[in-house]
């Protein structure tokens, strides 16, 4: 394996902690308010000013990710087969069988580790409703392309964009493509409410559909208009939310340095790649994975992965394995591995590294020495 040059030295911002006091103040408002839930003040601020960073023109919170998936679809009534990719959390796939459609796996781009829209028109039958891509890892789909195709067949487009919180291209919000897009806001993400998501849509009135249908339905006090579920947001995380929102610019200039500092200390590494920046875009550094070729490497992802692990750096394979191999879905035609080659390369080669606008240049030195001695 090569060694990398002599590093040079970079400064971290200081970890961002959470202002306690504020916090407790927003408790005690709540605590006195006695509206704890159900659109309450902290719930609708926080749609407000949320809508407004992230340059979208409605929003909908919910209590978790999972949820908004499972909602858009009711929304968007989508049936029959979805366009999917087997290289995400198993949360995308599981909204599409709670909802009763057939998920069809196509094969990622291995550039991007998203969705390949050369690969979309194949999949394509007179069942088919909807495409459902990932921002993978934060990074944005080819959403051009993606719409394109949509549009010449009638299919609807759904982005899971758990992991593009703030992304934007050109200037604009990744949020605005297709016809929704959900967010994640667990305590793992760039910016979170501690558990939590949301649901962009593009007018007044989906978002009413929305809202009625993250609360069993209801349109007043006594009528029900669909068969919603119970997704709200509580006003504790919506409170905790407001607060975040103040330092998650802060958050992702700190990240920033954190990849640069992988990118340093990577570059040159035989057997290892990763991703740079793509052009014209705004990114969140949501995520670093790395991608290990054993034979140029020297020792298999898992070999490194362990390694790690012993000397107490959770690096996690994410995604590892591909949502196709699992019992619930390793049946359908779709899952067969040699339709999905790039996916499988780089589910078996994949170690995201710790990223974390906490971590320090001491920790950063850890990983890399982990990975380059």
């Amino acid at each position: 394996m090569n060694m990398i040059q002599e590093n040079k030295q970079i400064t971290v911002t200081s970890p961002l902690l959470p202002d306690l006091e504020e916090f407790n103040l927003l408790l005690k408002e709540i605590w006195n308010s006695k509206w704890i839930t159900n659109n309450g003040c902290f719930h609708q601020k926080l749609e407000v000013a949320l809508a407004d960073y992230l340059k979208v023109p409605y929003i909908s919170l919910f209590t978790n990710g999972t949820l908004p998936l499972i909602t858009a679809l009711q929304a968007l009534r989508i049936t029959g087969e979805v366009i999917t990719t087997p290289y995400s959390f198993v949360a995308t796939t599981h909204s599409l069988w709670w909802n009763g459609i057939k998920p069809v796996f196509v094969d990622i781009d291995p550039e991007t580790c998203n969705l390949n829209p050369n690969r979309i028109e194949a999949a394509i039958t007179p069942r088919t409703t909807a495409i459902m891509p990932v921002h993978c890892y934060g990074k944005p789909c080819d959403t051009e392309r993606i719409q394109e195709i949509a549009d010449q067949y009638g299919l609807k487009v759904i982005y899971d964009a758990a992991h593009a919180f703030g992304v934007e291209v050109n200037g604009e919000s990744l949020l605005k493509a297709g016809d929704m897009s959900t967010l994640s806001f667990h305590a793992t993400k760039v910016y979170n409410t501690i558990e939590g998501g949301a649901l962009i849509m593009h007018d007044e009135q989906t978002k009413k559909r929305i809202d009625y249908l993250k609360n069993f339905g209801f349109a007043g006090e006594s009528k029900v208009v669909a068969p919603g579920i119970n997704s709200k947001m509580d006003e504790v995380r919506a409170a905790y939310g407001l607060l975040n929102l103040k330092h998650v610019d802060q958050a992702i200039v700190v990240r920033q340095q954190v990849a640069n500092r992988y990118r340093e200390g990577l570059r040159g590494v035989y057997g290892i790649r990763f991703f740079d920046d793509m052009p014209n875009v705004k990114h969140n550094y949501s995520y670093f994975p790395i991608f290990i070729d054993a034979e140029q490497y020297g020792m298999t992802r898992d070999d490194l992965y362990f390694k790690m692990k012993e000397r107490g750096i959770l690096g996690r394979r994410y995604f590892y394995p591909l949502i196709s191999t699992f019992s619930t879905y390793r049946g359908l035609e779709s899952s067969r591995l040699e339709n999905l080659p790039c996916a499988m390369t780089m589910a078996e080669s994949v170690i995201c590294l710790p990223m974390h606008h906490a971590l320090t240049m001491k920790e950063m030195e850890q990983v890399l020495d982990s990975i380059v001695k």
